[in-house]
């Protein structure tokens, strides 16, 4: 009798021991078939773009912004408003400084670089080139074409009504944009006056630049009158 339950003892720890060891191998299998997976998806990490990470947190940003603003729509509320409440004063001065920063078009400073802008805005609207009218007007003016010191081309050129449309239309253009554009500014009107002169100004824009972000603090306190 007892040497039968030390026979099954001994079975049942044979037992246990198959069932541990076939435990282990399933979870070698399982940890084999993970970290095959990590491997194939760090290599397509690698073959993606460098800034993947950045265009990814975009789009989801893009997708929960449109999501917000149709509840927002489906509740009958104001999106920019809601979205503004949730923003504080300091990031809403980051975005309107940043803003102003990628569009800084404050006018110009010479006129050889307003000549300059213009010359390069008419190339980039100007549309590709119609290489058989191109041949075509060269094998007509022969010479003239390439307009020499003493060539004159009043009579031998007709323009197009398309073009001509197109100059009056950039000419509106202008009219218009110059209407908004007075006089040169050489600062904003709504920014504090905190120089008494141009250089001091760039003095200021210098001092701010490097330094601001330390004393933004102590100006406050300066401000509020509650320095110590």
């Amino acid at each position: 009798m007892e040497q039968n339950e030390i026979v099954k003892t001994a079975a049942q720890k044979l037992a246990d021991r198959k069932e541990r060891l076939k435990n282990l191998h399933k979870l070698r299998q399982i940890a084999r078939t993970h970290n095959h997976q990590e491997v194939v998806a760090e290599d397509a990490r690698k073959k993606l773009p460098n800034n993947w990470e950045a265009r990814k947190r975009q789009a989801d940003w893009i997708i929960a912004d449109e999501k917000a603003k149709e509840e927002a729509k489906a509740e009958g509320k104001d999106y920019d408003r809601l979205k503004l409440l949730q923003i504080s004063a300091i990031d809403a001065e980051r975005i309107e400084r940043k803003q102003r920063k990628k569009n800084p078009d404050g006018g110009f400073a010479t006129f050889e670089a307003q000549t300059a802008r213009q010359y390069a805005r008419l190339v980039k609207s100007m549309p590709t080139r119609d290489m058989q009218k191109y041949e075509k007007q060269k094998q007509d003016l022969g010479e003239a074409f390439y307009g020499g010191p003493n060539t004159v081309l009043h009579g031998l050129v007709k323009d197009s009504p398309d073009a001509i449309n197109n100059m009056v239309k950039d000419l509106e253009q202008q009219i218009e944009k110059r209407k908004k554009y007075s006089r040169r500014r050489t600062y904003n009107d709504d920014a504090d006056v905190d120089f008494i002169n141009e250089r001091n100004s760039k003095f200021n824009k210098k001092l701010e630049r490097f330094y601001g972000e330390h004393t933004a603090e102590i100006k406050q306190n300066l401000e509020r009158g509650t320095a110590i």
